[in-house]
């Protein structure tokens, strides 16, 4: 009997990786590994191309030039990477309705939905207000409810656009234990930021952006106390990069 072993996007892989709108260069030359294990924080200044990199993870777009091998394969399908953007769009739903909708998009049976959503609304923190139409919840309940969604499909990468953005501390900080849970989960997190606090406090390893290019990846103890570069240097110091 031949025994194969489980199909895996990680790590994700990208070898020179430009992406172009226009003529206008957003991301340029980008090699980088994304390895199973800790959360991998993308910081930078705006305009960096953190969500650009997120979407090429995601195969939402697809490079301009060099390649992307998720697992070892190019092209491979998305169905075990899932995507949160900062201000995710509520459906016109329950909190619940949501969720099932969600659940049936990743062809979860229709008899085991409840249960799985009903878990769910646990996990995030949410099980009181699953009847709630979703468009009235909170900032921050949007936002553990977006994670919850992705969930919904078992992912093996979860890719965060600036998920604390505009939250209230409170909020941010129940955002930040659900990404703690689900990364100790087993499920890699690669995540954009522009909260360096929020980098320290959740980071296995940096990614320092700037003008479309990779500066600095280091791990964060690295990276926040003694950084490899000068660019990785002026920001953690808090000067602007320009």
């Amino acid at each position: 009997m031949t025994v194969h072993a489980p199909v895996t996007d990680l790590p994700i892989v990208l070898d020179q990786v430009s992406y172009a709108v226009a003529g206008v260069t957003i991301l340029e030359q980008i090699s980088l590994s994304l390895e199973a294990g800790q959360p991998t924080v993308l910081v930078g200044p705006n305009g960096a191309g953190k969500t650009t990199l997120l979407r090429l993870c995601m195969g939402l777009i697809r490079p301009s030039a060099g390649r992307i091998a998720f697992g070892g394969r190019r092209d491979a399908p998305s169905e075990r990477r899932a995507i949160v953007f900062q201000r995710p769009v509520m459906l016109r739903r329950s909190a619940v309705g949501n969720l099932r909708y969600a659940l049936a998009a990743a062809g979860v049976p229709r008899p085991a939905q409840r249960d799985r959503a009903n878990a769910l609304l646990t996990l995030v923190g949410l099980a009181d207000r699953a009847e709630r139409p979703a468009r009235k919840l909170s900032g921050g309940e949007q936002q553990r409810l977006a994670l919850a969604r992705a969930l919904a499909k078992d992912p093996q990468v979860l890719l965060l656009d600036e998920p604390t953005a505009s939250l209230d501390p409170a909020a941010t900080k129940a955002v930040e234990d659900l990404i703690r849970d689900i990364a100790g989960r087993g499920i890699k997190i690669v995540m954009a930021t522009h909260d360096l606090g929020e980098a320290r406090r959740l980071a296995g390893e940096i990614v320092l952006m700037h003008r479309g290019r990779v500066m600095e990846t280091s791990d964060t103890a690295t990276f926040f106390g003694a950084p490899k570069t000068e660019a990785g240097a002026r920001f953690v110091a808090g000067d602007l990069l320009v």
